[in-house]
């Protein structure tokens, strides 16, 4: 609205304050002109009233003075005089409303009395009797006489001329009131213009349009502040590029933490959320059986009681919470604006891998215990045999040294074993890789395992789909490969079973698959089956047809890694067990 604006708000001001100058004066102008015309009137009057009483004083003959005197009079004037005899003379005169001051008013009045008695002169403003007129009345005694000259004169006239000045008085306030109007509009819009473009640039500044320069159009103080201006949106553009730098930073240095970060208020809103926060509060959700992304709900009641205790305790709190079979470690501390707790920031960390690495170590020595133990006790205890001569004959000593061979190859085994599978894990592995005729070399493992296969009862089966006649890969590590998967398959299919073997190699892939019709595993135990030492067998029973270190799976698994491959498991109980394994085929 243009009274809310600057520009109005000015030019009403400057109007104001020159309209409000220009009534004064021009009431104080009227007053004065007023005045001034009244007095210059009876000053004429007076100088005509002394002339006529001193051709009086002078002069005999009453005709030479009446005839001077209506010469000497204005035509809008009247003259009265009262000669020494007591005869009164009265002039002519154009106002027909002077007539009523006759000789009777004058004596009623007490005019002529009061000039000849007191010999005083008379300037009086009057009203003039049945009439909206009023008069001037100007009495002069004449010296030495006991007679006096009276003029007067309507205020008609003097009337007209103050109404001429007030015209001209009010024109003239009328011009500068004008005048004054465009020159305060004219000033407040060379004052206003440079405002308004600052108040754009500045609409533009909140719109983040940070380039908007304002146009520096005077070098008075408004052009300063132009340039203030300016000056200040480019400081205000290198700090807030400098804070979305700071923001961006910060932002991606927290996305790519693998810990979970979030940065809460004091009432619980999650301000920063990274993304392995978002997925702890989503399975914290789903625990509690709430639906929804944890970016849009509050902290849980949970969390925020904790938040609570950190934020009245100023302290931080370590936490640990088991979640959908995970474990977390959660630290919350308190962040300060200054001395005031504005909020806190949490760090979550998933500790199921640490812990399951520790128990996995734990678990390794309990196992390597048991394992070396085994063997160690029977070559200790039929070599403390052989010792003490508790075998008599040559075949018993012969016997009991076969057992301690074969114990002590067993051991051999499975330091062996220990040391491959520590160096491939270390990533000491090396492999010498070569182009291998695929079909040769798998026919001759087949015929390997052609005789434990019938010494088991067990048929060995053989399918194959090559499309491609080569593959590039380290044959003696996928002979181990091949030989530990066949090995327990026929170790653990029952008399009567079978064992399949298919391969199908393209240009691109090698794919193996080892399917046989055992026992199974168990489904709790398969995301454990490549692990050291783990069996299934809880018990740990070995008979001639389960015997193993544990350690065969966890060999392969380093060895299809190392050759950039995958290799999975499917088992059911009582059903079958396939093992899969794929290589990348680099001979094309």
């Amino acid at each position: 609205m243009f009274w809310r604006s600057v520009v109005g708000k000015l030019a009403i001001t400057i109007l104001l304050l020159v309209s409000f100058v220009l009534f004064i004066l021009t009431v104080l102008l009227l007053e004065f002109f007023e005045n001034f015309h009244i007095q210059e009137a009876e000053n004429d009057m007076m100088q005509t009233a002394t002339k006529v009483s001193v051709m009086v004083e002078n002069h005999e003959d009453k005709s030479l003075i009446y005839e001077t005197t209506e010469r000497v009079k204005d035509t809008a004037s009247q003259v009265v005089i009262a000669f020494p005899d007591g005869s009164i003379w009265f002039s002519s005169s154009s106002e027909a409303s002077l007539a009523y001051l006759n000789e009777k008013w004058l004596n009623e009045e007490g005019y002529i009395q009061q000039v000849l008695s007191n010999k005083q002169k008379v300037q009086e403003q009057i009203d003039i009797p049945e009439s909206e007129q009023g008069a001037i009345v100007v009495g002069h005694p004449i010296d030495n006489e006991n007679a006096a000259v009276f003029v007067y004169q309507s205020l008609e006239v003097v009337d007209q001329t103050k109404a001429e000045t007030t015209k001209i008085i009010f024109l003239a306030a009328g011009i500068a009131i004008v005048l004054t109007t465009i020159f305060a509009f004219f000033l407040s819009t060379r004052i206003t213009s440079p405002l308004i473009k600052m108040r754009e640039a500045a609409l533009d500044l909140t719109r983040g349009e940070f380039n908007t320069k304002v146009p520096i159009l005077t070098y008075d103080e408004i052009g300063e502040l132009a340039m203030a201006f300016n000056r200040m949106g480019r400081q205000l553009k290198f700090h807030i590029n400098a804070l979305h730098q700071e923001k961006e930073q910060l932002s991606s240095i927290v996305r790519s933490m693998a810990d979970g970060v979030v940065t809460l208020s004091r009432n619980g809103e999650m301000i920063v959320i990274n993304p392995p926060a978002e997925r702890f509060l989503e399975d914290w959700y789903f625990e509690k059986n709430e639906a929804g992304n944890g970016k849009d709900r509050k902290l849980p009641s949970e969390l925020n009681s904790i938040l609570q205790d950190v934020i009245q305790g100023e302290k931080e709190i370590l936490e640990e919470i088991s979640l959908q079979g995970r474990s977390y470690v959660m630290i919350m501390t308190p962040l300060y604006d200054q001395s005031y707790v504005r909020g806190a920031v949490a760090v979550i960390r998933d500790m199921t891998e640490e812990r399951r690495l520790d128990k996995l170590r734990k678990d390794f020595i309990a196992n390597v215990s048991h394992e070396l133990r085994t063997p160690i006790s029977m070559l200790q205890g039929y070599s403390e045999a052989i010792v003490d001569d508790i075998a008599e004959s040559k075949e018993e000593k012969n016997e009991l040294a076969q057992i301690i061979y074969e114990e002590s190859l067993r051991l051999s085994r499975l330091v062996n074993e220990l040391l491959d599978l520590a160096r491939m894990e270390a990533g000491h592995i090396q492999l010498s890789k070569t182009t291998v005729d695929v079909e040769p070399y798998v026919s001759r493992i087949i015929r390997k395992f052609k005789g434990i296969a019938e010494d088991n009862n067990v048929r060995l089966e053989l399918d194959k789909n090559i499309q491609f006649s080569t593959v590039v890969c380290d044959p003696d590590r996928i002979e181990q490969v091949f030989t530990n998967l066949i090995d327990n398959a026929i170790r653990h299919t029952d008399e009567g079973g079978f064992v399949k073997v298919s391969i199908d190699i393209t240009s691109s892939e090698c794919s193996v698959s080892v399917n046989d019709s055992g026992s199974g595993i168990p489904e709790e135990d398969l995301p454990f089956v490549f692990e050291r030492f783990y069996k299934a067998d809880k018990s740990r029973t070995r008979n001639k047809k389960q015997k193993g270190t544990g350690l065969g799976l966890a060999i392969a698994k380093n060895i299809i890694d190392a050759h950039h491959g995958k290799i999975t498991v499917n088992s059911k109980l009582n059903v079958g067990t396939t093992f899969n394994f794929k290589l990348p085929n680099d001979a094309s």
